[in-house]
């Protein structure tokens, strides 16, 4: 109700009030879009943030696996010669 009241008096003042009256509001409106505008500005940065993490998290899990599944299939094929040199010899 401020602002109408503020209005109102400005307006007592004829049109260079009026304009004042419409400038006040204009610059205060503005000021909270400009604050909408950096606070949503900063939430992009924090979810970015964010994301870049799960993204190295996921990347490292990802070589993890991968390092693993190599792991597991040299074992297997360390195990598979055994067997044929453990075959060999039974039947020697």
């Amino acid at each position: 109700m401020e602002i109408i009241s503020l209005m109102n008096d400005l307006a007592s003042l004829g049109a260079a009030g009026l304009m004042g009256a419409m400038w006040l509001l204009e610059r205060r409106l503005s000021g909270q879009r400009e604050q909408q505008i950096t606070d949503a500005h900063n939430r992009i940065l924090r979810d970015e943030q964010r994301l870049q993490s799960l993204t190295d998290v996921v990347e490292r899990n990802t070589a993890a696996i991968a390092r693993f599944a190599e792991l597991q299939r040299q074992m297997c094929e360390i195990l598979k010669h055994m067997q044929e040199e453990s075959h060999h010899e039974q039947a020697a």
